[in-house]
């Protein structure tokens, strides 16, 4: 087991299947370009391999999926198929939900039950101009047909200011009547953000400021949450629950049990770090030669997390997901 000096150690990992996505969102990226896959990405069965060699050198408990879109990937199939006999606790996948109803059967029979869908708006032509691409019908009746097949969903959106403040209590409402758990997702100083503080400032919207706004219609209170979740959580008496991930307003630096590793083969162990450990070359290796090199490298990732606040990075979040 890797524990650094706070007690923390990796639990979670997120893995960016593909840096491919059928989106250009304008807080991501901001040339308005559509990712591609990038021409060093690792097969379904590298990757497999990788999840399996973390679980055993780091202890990682539950799994992620995430991009670019997973949706768009080829490798979907193969991937969701041999990390599902892997005795993971949790498998889940992060969306925008233009691809969900097609490939619907395909996450119920792998096993996904939890489902994090992306959505900054339900104003269509809003919806167009943040992302760029896609269909807002298309992703609600995804999300419902997930639903009713029995799935879990939260709801991911970025407030951003001047563009859609105006749809947090219409987003709010719409998951209490549905039963989604709407997280709200602070704006993060990274990519193209880190730099420059004016462009930041200009669209950033706080915790406080969230809060202040569903106070005006809903009284709340805080609700409890794993010791080491991202969201600070709050219930709506009789309707349902909410979440902040307040990267600047609540730092959760302390109790972060994340690692990513990216679709080409890199691990991240804090996005606040421009540091990255190309494990790569360890996948084609025997197990007893590739976990010691592993574990070396791990310890070097959990060595780049921040100790107590985010501080900004020049990672771009739409190479290794959310």
């Amino acid at each position: 087991m890797i524990v650094d000096r706070q007690g923390r150690r990796f639990r979670n990992l997120r893995i960016s299947l593909t840096s491919a996505c059928n989106y250009a969102c304008t807080y991501c990226v901001p040339n308005g370009k559509r990712l591609v896959a990038a021409q060093d990405e690792l097969s379904a069965e590298a990757m497999a391999r990788g999840v399996a060699y973390l679980i055993e050198a780091a202890g990682i408990e539950r799994l992620r999926i995430t991009g670019g879109e997973p949706l768009v990937s080829p490798k979907l199939e193969a991937f969701m198929t041999a990390v599902g006999r892997m005795g993971l606790e949790d498998i889940s996948l992060t969306t925008n939900g233009q691809l969900l109803a097609k490939k619907l059967p395909l996450l119920v029979n792998a096993g996904i039950r939890r489902l994090n869908v992306s959505l900054d708006t339900l104003d269509a032509s809003a919806f167009r101009g943040i992302a760029r691409g896609g269909d807002l019908a298309t992703v609600l009746d995804g999300m419902s047909e997930a639903s009713a097949a029995g799935m879990k969903i939260k709801v991911n959106m970025v407030p951003l200011r001047g563009q859609n403040l105006d749809q947090v209590m219409p987003l709010l409402d719409y998951c209490l009547e549905r039963g989604y758990e709407l997280r709200f997702i602070e704006l993060m100083r990274m990519g193209h953000l880190a730099n420059d503080s004016n462009a930041f400032l200009q669209q950033f919207v706080s915790l406080q400021q969230l809060l202040s706004l569903i106070g005006e219609r809903y009284e709340y209170l805080q609700a409890d949450a794993p010791v080491d979740a991202t969201a600070v959580r709050y219930e709506i008496p009789g309707q349902g629950h909410f979440g902040v991930i307040a990267n600047e307003s609540v730092p959760f630096c302390r109790t972060c049990s994340r690692l990513r590793l990216s679709s080409t083969g890199w691990l991240h162990g804090c996005l606040s770090s421009s540091n990255r450990h190309y494990i790569g070359d360890l996948l084609d290796k025997p197990r007893h030669q590739a976990l010691p090199a592993l574990q070396r490298l791990l310890v070097k990732a959990l060595g780049d997390k921040q100790e107590v606040a985010f501080s900004g990075g020049a990672t771009v979040m739409k190479i290794i997901g959310g």
